[in-house]
């Protein structure tokens, strides 16, 4: 088993995570210095304890993202391999083989499942009360005021029954319209990562913004097939969103032109 492990700057310096309480984002070191080489942690809940935080930390970091907690209690930090790269003569396999299992991983290497929103279990009275010690931060409210996506819908750590007022079917068109695509809104896969996106507080233009800006650098090359909910509604959304735009090589001219520099004129239709 490796003995060293490394943090990400585009992680840990990011808004969300450092929105956080400093409690919640001490846990989330102690936790990646805990996980076995591929991010699993078998005793989250015992080592947030051990090291001084409580429930409501540990609700928070599954809540934002940053871990994905199985129903037996498993957890597997979200963005292990951004954050580590070990080798593979020196990775120790984890035991949590079955857990593995329901994981895929996305273009930038984080962690995701089907349908995350299914691994998050009914909170206790501990989990409740996050919100109350979250003041204007709580998840789902007024953070970013009315123009916030999901002001209506339910709170993720809430349990409630509201109905949910996300525009899933606007963005998803919009995602099809762009790229021709023909993905569907009701998707449970889709759903969970354009709700966990506006629980972050971001709004429906900034959807738009991150498909349109990706579409126009990826279309007609390799990464055209990223185009997808799982890579642009990933938790790389706000990289996306803030980048300022690349311009497409196939689309700059630069590569024309330097092409016809080297070509015969009469190869060109122009003697």
């Amino acid at each position: 088993m490796a003995q060293r492990r490394m943090f990400s700057k585009e992680i840990t310096t990011s808004d969300t995570f450092v929105d956080m309480p400093m409690s919640s984002q001490l846990l989330y070191f102690h936790l990646g210095m805990e996980a076995d080489d591929e991010g699993f942690i078998g005793n989250a809940k015992m080592l947030s304890r051990a090291y001084g935080a409580n429930s409501d930390d540990l609700a928070l970091l599954k809540a934002k993202g940053f871990i994905i907690m199985f129903e037996n209690g498993v957890s597997v930090v979200k963005d292990w391999n951004l954050n580590n790269k070990i080798r593979k003569d020196r990775m120790k396999p984890t035991i949590y083989r079955s857990e593995k299992s329901l994981l895929n991983v996305d273009i930038d290497g984080s962690y995701f499942i089907d349908n995350q929103m299914a691994t998050i279990s009914q909170p206790d009275v501990n989990q409740m009360s996050a919100q109350d010690r979250l003041g204007k931060d709580r998840l789902g409210k007024d953070r970013l005021g009315k123009d916030r996506l999901g002001k209506d819908s339910k709170d993720i750590l809430s349990g409630s029954d509201e109905p949910d007022h996300v525009p899933y079917k606007e963005i998803v068109d919009y995602l099809n319209e762009k790229t021709g695509s023909k993905y569907r809104s009701s998707g449970s896969k889709t759903k969970s990562l354009i709700k966990a996106r506006a629980n972050e507080g971001f709004s429906l233009d900034d959807f738009k913004t991150v498909i349109e800006k990706k579409a126009k650098e990826w279309a007609g090359t390799d990464m055209e097939k990223y185009l997808r909910p799982e890579t642009l509604f990933s938790t790389k959304f706000e990289g996306y969103l803030n980048q300022k735009q690349s311009a497409n090589p196939r689309q700059s001219g630069y590569g024309k032109q330097k092409h016809q520099g080297i070509v015969p004129k009469f190869l060109q239709g122009k003697v």
